[in-house]
């Protein structure tokens, strides 16, 4: 199996659905329509490709593109072949929100939990989207690009001993 080989094939089932793709270090990479993704993984998983392996899951920022400031990444497995495919979604913060995947892949569960306690995407259809790795009373997404990488704070911190 080859990128060109699964890319003609998403062309042809979903002509509409594709945004763009590339091959960085040969690892074919598209981006989708959020509103067909789940179509998407749903026929990468059972039609013939048998790309059936949902490695992960996670979210990215990119504070400076208010169009596209969110974005779910899926990296899937054909197991029998070696495979392996990366799939992008991309919204609006205000809007972050894609389907579960938990219904065609059980260890999506806790992969969408912890990309919504991170960066804030809600996963439509998810059985029990909370919590499981901050406190519970966290009322903000850690890792988007909004915070300091630093706490301005912190008197025992000495400039001069980090090259600064």
């Amino acid at each position: 199996m080859t990128n060109e080989f699964v890319l003609e094939a998403l062309t042809r089932e979903f002509p509409e659905t594709l945004l763009s793709y590339s091959t960085p270090y040969d690892f074919l990479t598209v981006e989708v329509r959020k509103e067909d993704i789940k179509k998407v993984i749903h026929y990468l998983r059972d039609s013939s490709l048998e790309i059936k392996f949902l490695t992960d899951i996670c979210g990215i920022h990119y504070p400076e593109n208010p169009e596209k400031e969110i974005g779910v990444i899926y990296h899937l497995h054909n197991m029998m072949t070696g495979f392996r495919l990366r799939l992008k979604v991309f919204m609006p913060k205000e809007n972050a929100e894609v389907d579960s995947m938990t219904e065609l892949y059980a260890g999506a569960n806790w992969m969408e939990r912890e990309t919504y306690e991170f960066f804030g995407v809600k996963f439509r259809g998810h059985p029990d989207l909370r919590v499981i790795l901050n406190v519970e009373d966290m009322d903000y997404h850690p890792m988007l690009k909004e915070y300091r990488l630093e706490d301005g704070t912190r008197a025992d911190k000495d400039d001069k001993m980090f090259g600064r």
